[in-house]
């Protein structure tokens, strides 16, 4: 048995004393299979009947959850998929060389929700356009955010601004004054 023994308390995963052993350095070509085998353990330890298939680029690792428990996995407003995707990119990219992003997705769930928020954004332009007022939208995530400020981005007429503190923070949408 090794200086370090493994101990549950509370749900949580105790190590005993020892030395901690240094994080080993990742090779880009093992990132993708280290992401989705963590992936894999948590999910198991959540007891969700799920499979992850593994798609990947140079600069991104896209995990897709697949299986009965693949929509239960997203989450309320995609909370649980972002916090599993925070954690795992912990876990993959602990070295600041040769990071590599890693996007988990179930179902299409992050393609259906940014063309939402697309949508939602360019109605909301064009109503602060015709008012000629500032909308503000409602609380949401960093994630969210940038996607809203990188669509509006390139219409005409209206400026984007976020204000508020931690998970308050909003999006203003601000239409072109006059001249």
């Amino acid at each position: 048995m090794s200086d370090r023994d493994p101990k549950l308390h509370d749900g949580a995963l105790l190590l005993e004393d020892g030395p901690a052993p240094a994080p080993a350095k990742l090779e880009n070509d093992k990132k993708a299979e280290v992401a989705a085998e963590a992936l894999e353990d948590i999910l198991d330890l959540m007891d969700f009947d799920v499979d992850v298939d593994i798609r990947e680029d140079d600069e991104r690792i896209v995990l897709d959850l697949v299986g009965p428990d693949a929509g239960m996995v997203i989450g309320k407003k995609g909370q649980t998929l972002d916090a599993l995707q925070f954690i795992l990119n912990k876990v993959v990219n602990r070295e600041p060389e040769g990071r590599r992003h890693v996007v988990l997705d179930s179902g299409d769930y992050r393609d259906r929700h940014d063309k939402g928020l697309v949508s939602m954004a360019k109605r909301e332009a064009k109503r602060a356009v015709t008012q000629g007022k500032v909308v503000t939208l409602r609380p949401m995530s960093a994630r969210d955010r940038r996607v809203i400020h990188l669509s509006l981005a390139k219409l005409e007429g209206v400026t984007t601004s976020s204000s508020g503190e931690g998970m308050r923070r909003r999006i203003q949408i601000i239409p072109a004054r006059s001249r």
